[in-house]
């Protein structure tokens, strides 16, 4: 199958080893991945914040370079949330019933959706000899939906050993622009996600949105906690080698 990766801003800009261990992954389980350079921000940001006709903006380059591309796949779940369930929004706002068409012909998947849905596997073939627990972002279970997909694939690593993350279903207190506005509010959130992560005795913590994740690990890195973060895709591109 022919993929098109959507690498999101904060990716592309902060993590791009995220971005290389989905084409990794997806290329190791025998799919064509290709990269439309012509990628921007997807807009969620603008939009969630007011900026709606530079989300407008955003929105109409997303749909012109992601035309035609067939299946695309991201490693946010936040962004592909952006895409499928606020692109109607943003145009209709706009005015623009040909955005509105447009995003309604797109074909967005979040990673582990893309796995277990489309491809239909849970076992990657990785390998990951750490103890490890699951973060579930917020935009990944309230927007996405996307359940006990990540856990499914988790669970298929080899050698990994995963443990449940008490309380997992509280925001860190990231948000994108709520961590900035309310920055009081997010730093006590997030203390409280730390000390639950820390409380799981695991050395590695993961999630499907980096942004998440650096705030997460921002929090750990000051307390030098000793456990690292890491996007999923990272452990399912993982072969096994120590780290």
């Amino acid at each position: 199958m022919r993929v098109a990766l959507f690498v999101a801003c904060v990716d592309d800009t902060m993590f791009p080893g995220t971005g290389r261990a989905v084409t990794s992954l997806l290329e190791r389980l025998g799919h064509e991945v290709v990269f439309p350079p012509g990628q921007t921000c997807c807009g969620q940001l603008h939009w969630t914040t007011g900026y709606r006709r530079e989300a407008a903006g955003l929105a109409r380059r997303f749909a012109e370079v992601f035309s035609g591309a067939g299946t695309v796949v991201t490693p946010s779940a936040s962004c592909a949330a952006a895409v499928r369930s606020s692109y109607r929004s943003i145009a209709r706002a706009a005015g623009d019933a040909g955005l509105e068409r447009a995003a309604a012909g797109l074909e967005v998947h979040e990673l582990t959706e893309f796995l277990v849905d489309v491809l239909g596997v849970t076992d990657v073939g990785a390998r990951f000899p750490h103890r490890v627990t699951y973060q579930p972002t917020c935009h990944s279970v309230r927007a996405l939906g996307v359940g006990d997909r990540p856990l499914r694939l988790l669970r298929a690593v080899k050698d990994l050993e995963l443990v449940e993350l008490p309380a997992a279903d509280e925001c860190c207190g990231f948000g994108g622009a709520f961590a900035v506005k309310n920055a009081d509010v997010s730093v006590a959130m997030v203390a409280d996600k730390v000390r639950h992560v820390r409380d799981t005795g695991a050395d590695v913590v993961c999630a499907l949105d980096n942004a998440c994740l650096a705030h997460v690990g921002g929090a750990l890195s000051r307390l030098r906690a000793g456990v690292r973060v890491a996007h999923l895709a990272e452990i399912l591109a993982s072969t096994g080698e120590a780290r």
